[in-house]
């Protein structure tokens, strides 16, 4: 049974998760076009928890876009490397003949053929499209329960405001409406509803692949795996804009290892020299993301021989108080690492200050740091009970489940 909490969210009461799911679900997604560990654990959370819901689940990668090669750090037509990155894991996972890819230039289908696709799009009980990844076709709306899954909240919501056709058209394909911005629709968030009844939910994690335990000694560094600068799809309500990226933030937190006496290691190509040389100045190290970037278990291992996780979240999900979390984050408390990240006000909703810490400004990141190491240990343990609590992948996706029928 389905119900609400004081702050309006959505959640399950933990008895009824033993309950079996049943039918069929498609996932929508682009793992194989940005073939990033974070992307492809984004996925396979989904897939595999519907998975053991008890669902018959399947994964189709069709949203006609060139790759992208993340070496060149460009789009490229030949899709194959990152297909040979990308397949191996579903396999691995389960998947293997339950999941296609449209190569955009050949047009020719990938694992599940064209018809097999077709007809799991007609007879789903649900097409899931995670991230908004592909534009709905006639194929796509053929099922009548589709469903828009957003975790990056802020600009479907503005262009909707806004009457813009384009994304009327696009949102008019979808039955019901997902999106981690937990905060939307509260005095506090600027972000518009738009007229949509969107269904709040985190980003889910499967707890049995995020393995807790410190050993002996703790890790040394607290670290982060992302991107300095991304570009596109900032949104501007009133006369403010609001940036889709980290650079903003992260100009501002620059000396906090230093000032905390903390080593922090960010996994980040970080494309201003002039920044870089004063994060170095300031106590912070940098190593290229790739290596664990391109490779599930590396990244996972990355993550789990991290002291925690030290981070800014983009100026749109910060500003607009959005209440948005990071999935990979979740994945940091998951795997028993206290996690240090700035505020987006997703504290209203998920317990801040015991192995997960809230921050606005240096002055609090230190802090916040420094209270982590004054008893390291008890916050590792509470970090991964919040995972249990709020992130478990199983009770999250139960939920969706049941607002979507299943």
């Amino acid at each position: 049974m389905i119900f609400l909490d004081e702050n309006r969210g959505i959640r399950r009461k933990p008895e009824c998760v033993s309950r079996k799911r049943k039918g069929k679900v498609v996932f929508l997604h682009l793992a194989v076009r940005y073939p990033f560990a974070g992307v492809v654990w984004q996925l396979l959370h989904h897939l595999v928890g519907f998975q053991q819901l008890g669902c018959d689940v399947y994964y189709l990668e069709d949203n006609r876009a060139y790759v992208y090669d993340p070496v060149t750090q460009t789009p490229v037509a030949d899709a194959q490397p990152n297909l040979e990155l990308v397949g191996p894991v579903l396999d691995r996972f389960g998947f293997r003949g339950k999941w296609s890819f449209l190569d955009p230039v050949s047009q020719e289908y990938f694992g599940m053929d064209k018809s097999h696709c077709a007809a799991l799009l007609r007879e789903a009980d649900a097409v899931i499209n995670l991230c908004g990844a592909s534009n709905p076709r006639e194929e796509h709306i053929t099922n009548p329960c589709l469903v828009y899954l957003e975790t990056d909240p802020g600009s479907l919501q503005i262009k909707l405001d806004r009457r813009d056709s384009e994304a009327i058209t696009y949102a008019a394909a979808h039955k019901l409406f997902f999106t981690y911005g937990y905060n939307i629709g509260e005095s506090d968030c600027p972000l518009p509803t738009a007229g949509v009844e969107w269904h709040r939910t985190r980003p889910p994690v499967l707890l049995g692949e995020w393995h807790e335990g410190i050993g002996p000694s703790a890790p040394d560094a607290f670290t982060t795996v992302g991107t300095w600068h991304n570009q596109g799809n900032d949104v501007v309500i009133g006369s403010n804009r609001f940036l889709w990226s980290k650079h903003v933030n992260f100009v501002k937190v620059l000396e906090v290892a230093g000032r905390a006496s903390q080593a922090i290691e960010l996994a980040i190509d970080i494309d201003s020299r002039s920044n870089y040389e004063r994060a170095v100045r300031g106590g912070f190290t940098f190593v290229s993301p790739l290596p664990m970037s391109l490779d599930i278990d590396n990244y996972r291992t990355y993550v789990s021989s991290s002291r925690g996780e030290f981070t800014v979240a983009k100026d749109l999900y910060a500003r607009t108080r959005s209440g948005w979390f990071s999935d990979r984050s979740a994945c940091y408390l998951a795997a028993g690492r206290p996690v240090v990240t700035q505020s987006t006000g997703f504290e209203k909703y998920v317990p801040a200050g015991d192995g997960l810490m809230a921050f606005d400004g240096a002055d609090e990141a230190v802090e916040a740091i420094k209270e982590v190491n004054r008893d390291y240990r008890r916050h590792a343990r509470a970090a991964r009970k919040i995972a249990v609590e709020y992130f478990d992948a199983l009770k999250l996706l139960d939920a969706m489940a049941e607002v979507i029928g299943l």
